[in-house]
C-alpha cells in the first residue's frame, strides 16, 4: 500500500540515482519486491537498469512476494515495517535515516545480520503531492541491508 493517505510525509519516492548509486549491489538474477508505491515510478527504473520487479499499489503487510526486497519505507512506519522485514526474513535493502541505527527496537531486531551502504552523495526524493524534483532530506539517508551477503558490513560509495 503506498499509505499516500496515511501521513503526508511518507510520500516521497526515490529519484532514479537513488537506485542506480546501488545498482552494483543488488543481485540481477532475483526478482525484487518494491512494496511501498507511493507513484510507481520505481517498477520503471528498476526495469530501466535490467531488473525484474515487482512494484503494485498492495498492502505491505499483508502481501509476501519476490526474492528480495528493495524500497524506500514510509519512516513514520518504519517500526512496523522493520518487524514485518524480520518476520518475512528475505533479503532486503531499504532506506531509511541514519538515526534509526541507534535505536534499540532496530538494533535488537538485525543486530547479527545487518550491514550499511552509506552514499557519499545524498540521494534526492520528489514528494507525490508537491512534485519538486531533487529534495535531499537535511539528515541525508543510507541503505540498510539483510541478509545480502556484501563483502563489507560498512560500505561507503
Amino acid at each position: 500500500m503506498s499509505f499516500t493517505k496515511d501521513k503526508d510525509s511518507d510520500n516521497y519516492t526515490t529519484d532514479k540515482l537513488g537506485w542506480e548509486i546501488i545498482k552494483d549491489f543488488i543481485p540481477s538474477n532475483k526478482k525484487i519486491w518494491a512494496p511501498f508505491y507511493c507513484d510507481g515510478k520505481q517498477k520503471e527504473y528498476f526495469k530501466d537498469m535490467g531488473f525484474d520487479i515487482i512494484h503494485e499499489d498492495e498492502d505491505f503487510f499483508e502481501n509476501n512476494k519476490g526474492e528480495i526486497i528493495i524500497d524506500n519505507l514510509p519512516f513514520s512506519k518504519w517500526k512496523e515495517v522493520f518487524k514485518r522485514l524480520k518476520e518475512l526474513d528475505k533479503p532486503f535493502i531499504m532506506i531509511s535515516f541514519p538515526k534509526i541505527f541507534l535505536l534499540k527496537g532496530f538494533t535488537n531486531l538485525f543486530k547479527n545480520d545487518l550491514q550499511i551502504i552509506i552514499p557519499n552523495k545524498r540521494p534526492t526524493f520528489t514528494h507525490l503531492k508537491n512534485p519538486k524534483e531533487g529534495y535531499t532530506p537535511p539528515f541525508g539517508v543510507w541503505y540498510y541491508c539483510y541478509k545480502m551477503n556484501l563483502e563489507k558490513d560498512l560500505i561507503f560509495i
